[in-house]
């Protein structure tokens, strides 16, 4: 599988309508974007923990339609191995985190996020922020 995997922290930024991302989205083409399962989880937590929650809730669903949602069942060896490899050497990230990132790895997605202190931990994965120029021309 080729493509981008989506985090949680791009999906905000394409809801909030920020950033040129719903046009670099556009461009590479929505049907070769994904999201985790865990982002679908973290952005229905931030629906039930905002003040809004029938706003947010419809946007997630609107996600849900508009991308293939990866599981990550078939990343957990690499999670296991990664976590394990982490924590030996002190630069734990959180597991969400983790697990979004290692899902990327193991489907061949490039991973979409701003987050690369934490991703970039992750052995063999490439990274891509479309919140920076140099992967976003949409940015204004």
């Amino acid at each position: 599988m080729d493509g981008y995997l989506i985090d949680t922290d791009i999906c905000i930024y394409y809801l909030k309508g920020k950033l040129g991302i719903k046009d670099k989205i556009k461009e590479v083409g929505v049907n070769n974007c994904y999201i985790s399962e865990i982002t679908i989880a973290e952005l229905t937590y931030g629906a039930y923990k905002s003040k809004d929650f029938a706003r947010h809730i419809l946007e997630v669903k609107k996600l849900e339609v508009l991308f293939e949602i990866i599981p990550i069942y078939g990343s957990f060896d690499k999670y296991a191995e990664e976590r394990v490899r982490l924590q030996t050497a002190g630069i734990l990230i959180p597991d969400f985190d983790l697990l979004i990132g290692t899902t990327a790895v193991t489907n061949n997605l490039t991973m979409v996020t701003n987050n690369e202190k934490h991703l970039s931990r992750i052995s063999n994965i490439v990274i891509e922020n479309w919140t920076k120029k140099a992967f976003n021309e949409h940015i204004k």
